[in-house]
């Protein structure tokens, strides 16, 4: 089993680390992540049944490494009244005063859902840079700010002080 690990680090360990590099972007804390993830390797290795899938059964691990440090840290939570909020012409209506309601929806989502409306909506990321971000595809990163958006939009038009059209579009709303 040794030998093993010793493979896989010898394999592996630059790639993971610039992996978790390029989603933590702080060193320190990329090179913790990268020993948690050897190490998380190195007790876990007998729970793989299928040696043709180590690859993707370590960027698993790596993955969900890096989502517990934010978890931990409670990078999740960023509160979207420190992020500043575009507004186009058609939604400077009063969404300025829905902010709480907003953040208060946006907190509920899952922890994927949530990560693609901040970055997308609040943090001015493409799509493109949330897939490399991600590392999932275009197609999928799309799928989900798209399900993640639907999601937002009936939370908030479920609401019951939110009055909307047929179409969605939201009319009024009372504090």
């Amino acid at each position: 089993m040794e030998t093993k690990i010793n493979a896989i680090w010898i394999d592996l360990n630059e790639e993971l680390y610039k992996f978790i590099l390029g989603r933590v972007k702080d060193e320190q804390t990329s090179k913790d992540i990268h020993q948690d993830v050897f190490l998380k390797i190195q007790t876990k290795i007998n729970q793989l049944h299928h040696t043709s899938k180590l690859t993707s059964w370590i960027y698993q691990i790596t993955r969900n490494t890096i989502i517990d440090y934010y978890r931990k840290i409670k990078k999740e939570n960023i509160s979207i009244n420190d992020v500043d909020i575009p507004e186009t012409e058609e939604q400077s209506f009063h969404y300025s005063k829905l902010t709480n309601c907003i953040n208060q929806k946006i907190e509920n989502l899952s922890f994927n859902h949530k990560e693609a409306i901040i970055l997308t909506s609040f943090k001015n990321y493409t799509q493109k840079e949330l897939a490399k971000h991600l590392n999932i595809s275009y197609s999928g990163t799309k799928s989900r700010v798209q399900k993640a958006r639907e999601i937002l939009k009936d939370n908030i038009l479920n609401c019951p002080n939110v009055t909307s059209d047929i179409t969605g579009k939201l009319l009024d709303f009372e504090k």
